[in-house]
């Protein structure tokens, strides 16, 4: 199997889990658990989802040859309303990833080396028809905005030695119809049951970003449920 040349193993750097939650996550998926881990904002859902994801993928002694990050295209739910070529359309969801890339391996090229030779792949739910994903991580981003039909769309595409990880924050979604608000939490019940997946929650105490992020999502929280 051919892996990144470009960019070693040795590159990337090493993380180590910075909450007691964040150790769950790292264990479970050392365990080889497909996971879906929920939480607020700076809690490094994402960042160390990616971490994990490309430790594998970077690793020659592992099946997994890409990374493929998939989200939905709120609010449109449909890029094509988007103007330009569908690079042009996914460069406005794929910025966050880029930059957690770069990071990760010091590089400010590393997500164009590896988007290159596919290592890293993006896409939108808009994109799902026909894919089997073979050999890949796939990582579901801000999973709180895709409905019940894109997620099953999502898990049905896993193909052989693949593995599939969610992120999102699932008190915070912007739909506005109660029905696609409850379209997570019945996924996830579903997931629940099944002994192949780990649900892992995030707590205030997991934010990591910084106090002030902290600060406010605690705040706000006790604000949106009128104690405040």
């Amino acid at each position: 199997m051919n892996k990144p040349q470009r960019l070693r193993l040795e590159h990337l750097k090493t993380l180590e889990p910075a909450t007691k939650t964040q150790e769950e996550v790292f264990k479970a998926y050392s365990d080889g658990q497909n996971l879906c881990i929920s939480g607020a904002a700076g809690t490094g859902k994402t960042f160390i989802s990616l971490y994990l994801a490309l430790v594998d993928v970077m690793d020659n002694q592992t099946p997994y040859d890409r990374v493929i990050v998939v989200r939905s295209a709120v609010p449109t739910r449909d890029m094509g309303f988007l103007p330009g070529t569908q690079e042009e359309k996914e460069a406005a969801y794929t910025a966050p990833y880029e930059v957690i890339v770069n990071d990760l391996f010091d590089d400010g090229d590393a997500w164009n080396k590896l988007t290159q030779i596919h290592a890293v792949e993006f896409m939108t739910t808009s994109y799902l028809r026909g894919q089997t994903f073979n050999n890949a991580i796939v990582i579901v981003d801000e999973s709180q905005n895709c409905n019940y039909h894109e997620l099953c769309s999502i898990i049905t595409r896993i193909g052989r030695d693949t593995k599939f990880v969610m992120c999102g924050d699932y008190y915070q979604s912007d739909f506005t119809k109660n029905n696609e608000k409850e379209g997570i939490n019945q996924f996830i019940k579903i997931l629940s049951h099944m002994t192949s997946f780990d649900i892992i929650e995030f707590g205030f105490e997991d934010i990591v970003r910084s106090g002030l992020v902290r600060d406010f999502i605690m705040t706000k929280e006790l604000v949106d449920r009128g104690k405040l």
